[in-house]
């Protein structure tokens, strides 16, 4: 999997919805908010690269 840039820009009970940054026309990805960074947040913005995610400032 290529390193990319995600949005989250929804987060329903334990899952959140990320837009990609580079294709916002693509299907979200719906991913549980277990995997992502401590604090993650609508609006964060995450690198994810390996399936490791972290949040970009």
């Amino acid at each position: 999997m290529e390193p990319k840039d995600y949005v989250v820009v929804k987060i329903e009970g334990e899952y959140a919805y990320l837009r990609d940054v580079a294709n916002p026309s693509a299907e979200e990805l719906f991913i549980a908010l277990a995997l992502l960074p401590p604090g993650t947040d609508v609006d964060t913005r995450l690198h994810c690269e390996m399936f490791s995610y972290t949040v970009v400032e």
